[in-house]
């Protein structure tokens, strides 16, 4: 499943939380923002809540306008950061474990570790969508299926979720909804990475499905 893996690989490469990087030496430095600089994570509890909403609500208006991919890479890096940034020192310190397992190809260690995140944080996308990837590696399409549409429930412009699940969808064979799916993600990130071959190559077996 090439294209599920590049999405699990990108998000493994962005996805530790500030938290957690404070405590992994040699750990990557913070993410840039849209206007380049390194920037500050929101604080935590409601206000901080807020203003991580409210700066995630205008990255994703960068990242739609992004001039070209290098300048969309830099806003994703900062929208996976504020994303990232919702979890408690607890969760974080689960993800990195679950995270260390599917490096490990230990994905059902891994599941453990995003339930026991999900127990504690519902609501945090990010267990639910490396939950899925779990799931996916652990050869249960449909649990990860039904992780990814919890992910967009609670956050319907995550691109990378939309990613796998239409990558999902093409290996089970539905290419008219794999398109879908790609093509709502390349309307929240145009300028992704070979995202004009993949449509192109997604319309082609929709077509001839419909033939």
């Amino acid at each position: 499943m090439p294209l599920l893996r590049r999405v699990l690989a990108a998000w493994l490469l962005f996805a530790a939380t500030p938290a957690a990087l404070a405590q992994a030496p040699g750990g990557p430095p913070p993410a840039a923002s849209p206007h380049g600089a390194a920037a500050n994570t929101p604080p935590a509890g409601p206000r901080g809540a807020d203003a991580r909403r409210a700066e995630l609500d205008r990255a994703f208006d960068a990242l739609r306008t992004a001039p070209d991919e290098g300048g969309a890479t830099l806003v994703e890096g900062r929208i996976r950061q504020l994303w990232s940034s919702a979890a408690t020192p607890s969760v974080a310190l689960l993800m990195n474990r679950g995270m260390r397992n599917m490096q490990a190809q230990l994905p059902a260690e891994a599941l453990e570790d995003f339930d026991a995140a999900l127990t504690l944080a519902p609501e945090f996308t990010e267990a639910w969508l490396l939950r899925a990837q779990a799931h996916s590696r652990a050869g249960d399409p449909l649990a990860a299926a039904r992780d990814l549409q919890e992910v967009l429930r609670l956050e319907p412009r995550h691109w990378l979720a939309l990613l796998s699940l239409s990558a999902l969808q093409d290996e089970a064979g539905d290419a008219a909804a794999a398109l879908r799916s790609f093509q709502a993600a390349l309307a929240i990130n145009p300028k992704m990475p070979n995202g004009a071959n993949r449509l192109r190559d997604l319309r082609r077996k929709a077509e001839g499905d419909a033939l």
